[in-house]
């Protein structure tokens, strides 16, 4: 376990900073402090680590070429499936 800086146990402190948001100064990757409480609540209301369907896997392919500059997706209908 992590015990927290007297500077973050301040900013803890203004009701409006939370959640608390860390940085790792070496890699600059943003992080957010939530209560266990909290955390909890969120990971039982949304969280799904369920395997992806195939059809989530095929929207996600699809929005990953409209992102690769692949402008006319339909050119790429006629690929058979992989199962």
């Amino acid at each position: 376990m992590i015990e927290l800086t007297e500077q973050q146990l301040q900013a803890m402190d203004n009701p409006g900073a939370m959640p608390l948001h860390l940085v790792n100064p070496r890699t600059k990757e943003t992080f957010v402090l939530l209560s266990a409480d909290e955390y909890q609540r969120l990971k039982e209301e949304a969280y799904d680590d369920s395997p992806w369907t195939d059809e989530e896997m095929e929207l996600l392919a699809w929005e990953a070429g409209k992102h690769a500059g692949w402008e006319d997706m339909d050119e790429y209908d006629h690929y058979p499936e992989k199962k």
